[in-house]
């Protein structure tokens, strides 16, 4: 399997798209360590859990040596740990939004000035998992955006620092269908509704976002470094060729 031998961390991977991620890694032939504040209610079977509060840059580097003295290498972070409750800007102070900056910005940054010499070592990479609210309005989850597109600028900036030896990308996601989907958007139906607003007429699945992070993490991505890969089912259709009054169809 094409990355057998390689060592991959996966931040916030004990369920969701980090848990999708973690397997795809494993079926790459990965040894696979995730990391979270809590132990996962389900494990991801063989990977290696770790818990680890992202916030503390000294547990975080003890974390990342810890790996290598376990694992003798370490070839791939994927910064995936993220997230945000749905909260109006005006609804929560400026602390609050600030710790969602802090968990989808600035813990990313801390994991990977952790892991950078581990990963130079190596020649691997950092694979950031972003979102599609760092490039649009994103009213409810304003600060989340906002880290979101502070991550893919960081990543951009990163691969030119840090080349030739560590290559940094960012796939770029969509909404995904998780154990979490009806916090978002409601019960089956709801889901399934949010699903037709996407061209492939769904949400994506974890192990489609797993696939496309061990493509980046693989040797088939070689020459690919500061890159934002969509992964969004096509995006979303423009909301004025609705509202628009000609060229319907009859």
């Amino acid at each position: 399997m094409e990355l057998d031998g390689r060592v991959a961390v996966v931040t916030g991977g004990t369920r969701g798209v980090g848990a999708g991620i973690a397997l795809a890694f494993l079926r790459a032939g990965a040894q696979v360590v995730v990391c979270a504040r809590r132990p996962p209610q389900v494990p991801v079977p063989g990977a290696e859990f770790v818990p680890l509060d992202l916030r503390d840059p000294a547990a975080v580097g003890e974390f990342f040596d810890g790996v290598v003295a376990r694992h003798g290498r370490l070839d791939t972070l994927v910064n995936n740990a993220g997230g945000t409750p749905y909260r109006l800007l005006g609804e929560g102070d400026a602390a609050r939004h600030t710790r969602v900056i802090e968990l989808n910005l600035t813990a990313p940054l801390t994991a990977s000035l952790a892991a950078y010499d581990h990963l130079r070592a190596s020649r691997g990479s950092i694979v950031m998992i972003g979102s599609v609210s760092g490039g649009r309005p994103s009213p409810g989850t304003a600060a989340y955006g906002a880290a979101k597109a502070g991550l893919e600028s960081l990543a951009r900036s990163m691969a030119v620092e840090w080349a030739p030896d560590v290559r940094v990308n960012t796939l770029v996601l969509g909404m995904v269908r998780t154990e979490l989907s009806h916090l978002h958007y409601g019960d089956e139906e709801g889901i399934a509704a949010v699903g037709r607003t996407v061209p492939l007429g769904r949400l994506a699945e974890p192990s489609e976002i797993g696939d496309a992070a061990v493509f980046l993490a693989s040797p088939r991505a070689a020459y690919v470094s500061g890159a934002s890969l969509l992964v969004h089912g096509g995006g979303e259709r423009p909301a004025f060729l609705d509202a628009a009054t000609v060229n319907k169809e009859t």
